[in-house]
């Protein structure tokens, strides 16, 4: 079976990773000279809306995935009119906008913070107005890590916020103090047969997930999945999706979804008997859904602008190291180690062993 993948940064390189034994040969569509998934397959280099490589691609390939929500929506309904395409058109357009995102958590009966639809500077001041500051100013599409939102802390902060960030379409969310950020990973097959991760404890800075913690027996786990479980079932979806929660007075609130493997669920290649990759293409290509069970205590540490030595990150015991073949660049990130221990102290000792070696 030939796997289409439209993105060739490196979710789409780790997806080949997994496939390649499972027998799967890869294509990736993306306009990059130097995406780094190309080594693993076939590289199209185009567009997203280049219809005469997308239907290249789609003659090509016996399913086609995306590795990104920035690929335009338009993008896989054209596709899906020659090749199946999964996740489909509607669970992209939705998770792309963040004000679509938002308006299905209500109908769907997910708490998630108080939002507006701003398209101007008056819209932002009344906005402000109804939910108070602090509060978050973001783009509706293609913000990521950090990118395209900025805090409102103060009156004066909201001057020209909206022209700011573009004068694009944006949404305000009202601040939440939360006591901790957690994300589920969860795979939906064709017939529609569901299979969860155990939710996982995350740490951000400046925007950008630094780190990720895989937990044992979290208190909000079957609530998470039951949330997870609504959107899937809502959007008829199929593949590997993340669902990012605040943590907030006992309970769950919705910050976003992303409708592929993510950056959260990259300790599962070490650290679960089926990785999300293998299962998000086990889901897509029609096979049985593999084990999301967790094996020993697992963490993933994201490497940004740069990789430590090789031989320094592989000497700290228990340490995977997934170099993604990226040009270094601040703020970019361009690898990550996933650590696996048997008690959750040495895991620790372990995480602080190797953010010593990124620090120094």
């Amino acid at each position: 079976m030939k796997i289409g993948v439209i993105g060739g940064g490196q979710l789409g390189r780790m997806l080949a990773l997994a496939g390649t034994p499972l027998g799967q040969q890869f294509a990736f569509l993306d306009p990059a000279p130097d995406a780094c998934a190309q080594a693993l397959g076939e590289h199209l280099r185009a567009d997203y809306n280049d219809h005469d490589h997308l239907r290249q691609l789609a003659d090509e390939a016996d399913v086609v995935t995306f590795e990104f929500e920035s690929v335009p929506a338009e993008t896989v309904a054209f596709l899906s009119q020659f090749v199946p395409v999964y996740p489909n058109a509607e669970s992209l357009r939705i998770a792309r906008d963040r004000w679509f995102e938002k308006s299905m958590f209500l109908e769907l009966g997910i708490p998630t913070p108080e939002f507006a639809d701003i398209q101007s500077q008056d819209n932002l001041e009344a906005a402000i107005k109804r939910i108070g500051l602090p509060a978050v100013l973001k783009t509706r599409t293609l913000g990521y890590d950090g990118k395209g939102q900025k805090v409102l802390r103060y009156p004066e902060d909201a001057h020209n916020a909206f022209a700011e960030l573009g004068s694009v379409p944006c949404i305000l969310e009202g601040f939440v103090p939360f006591e901790g950020e957690v994300s589920l990973i969860g795979v939906r097959a064709r017939d529609g047969e569901t299979r969860f991760y155990p939710l996982v404890h995350n740490v951000h800075e400046d925007g950008i997930l630094r780190r990720s913690v895989a937990s044992s027996e979290h208190s909000l786990q079957s609530l998470a999945e039951d949330y997870l479980g609504r959107v899937m079932k809502e959007l008829d979806y199929v593949g590997v999706i993340a669902f990012e929660f605040f943590e907030v007075d006992g309970g769950l609130k919705a910050n976003e979804i992303a409708p592929r493997v993510h950056n959260s669920g990259h300790w599962t290649i070490e650290g679960s008997e089926c990785s999300q990759f293998e299962n998000h293409l086990r889901a897509i290509a029609g096979l049985p859904l593999g084990s999301t069970a967790r094996v020993g205590e697992s963490a993933m540490v994201n490497l940004i602008g740069e990789v430590p030595p090789v031989e320094k990150v592989t000497a700290i015991e228990d340490c995977h190291l997934h170099h993604y073949g990226k040009a270094f660049k601040p703020g970019r990130k361009v690898g990550h180690a996933t650590l696996r221990c048997a008690d959750k102290a040495t895991l620790q000792a372990r995480i602080d062993e190797l953010e010593q070696l990124i620090q120094g």
